[in-house]
Parts: structure tokens; C-alpha cells; sequence
């Protein structure tokens, strides 16, 4: 998978997100950098499952790998949420203004 801007493809994220486990990941991570393993340890899931996660979640632009000396751990990504969360208040103040006019017109009635 490659790794897409979220801003491009917030349907990414969304999919990225319609899963327990791998919210549970992004909770995780968010609290510190941690390798498939360490997380494996953490949750019930194999050190395999965990890789097919993270694979899915740092193409969506949720994750970064960060090496430390021989390892590989993973950071969360606020930027891609942050955008994403953008995008939503946006068509949140779409609507918002709609129903103002449509509450409008009908006052008028």
C-alpha cells in the first residue's frame, strides 16, 4: 500500500479507522512509540495481525515508522486526524447554514 494524503482520501482514513483493533493501535501509539511487537504484547491479537494493522494505518497517513537503532517502532499522526477533523467541520457548517436558511423560509410561511 502506498501511503495517501488524507486531505486526498479521507475515505481512507474512515476504512482505516472502522476497526477496533486498530483504533486500539492509534491509542496506543498516541501515548508513545511502540514496535509490532510491544504492541502484540498489549493486545489480543498476533505479532502478524499487528504488522497487516499497521501496514493499514500508515497507508491511510495515521502512522510513521520511526527506526531506533535496529528496531522499527511506530508514531501516531494527529496531522492526518487533525485534517480529517477539518474536513468534517466544514460540512458540518455547510449544513449548519442550510438549516438556517430552510428554518428562514419557513418563518417566513
Amino acid at each position: 500500500m502506498t501511503v495517501r494524503d488524507p486531505e486526498a482520501a479521507p475515505t481512507l482514513v474512515f476504512a482505516a479507522l472502522a476497526d477496533d483493533t486498530r483504533w486500539e493501535i492509534l491509542t496506543l501509539l498516541g501515548a508513545e512509540d511502540l514496535s509490532a511487537s510491544a504492541l502484540a504484547e498489549r493486545l489480543p491479537v498476533s505479532r502478524q495481525a499487528v504488522a497487516k494493522h499497521l501496514t493499514a494505518l500508515e497507508a491511510a497517513g495515521l502512522v510513521e515508522r520511526v527506526p531506533v537503532g535496529r528496531e522499527v517502532r511506530y508514531r501516531a499522526l494527529g496531522s492526518a486526524l487533525s485534517a480529517v477533523g477539518r474536513r468534517l467541520e466544514t460540512i458540518g457548517a455547510q449544513w449548519d447554514r442550510r438549516l438556517a436558511r430552510i428554518k428562514e423560509i419557513a418563518e417566513q410561511l
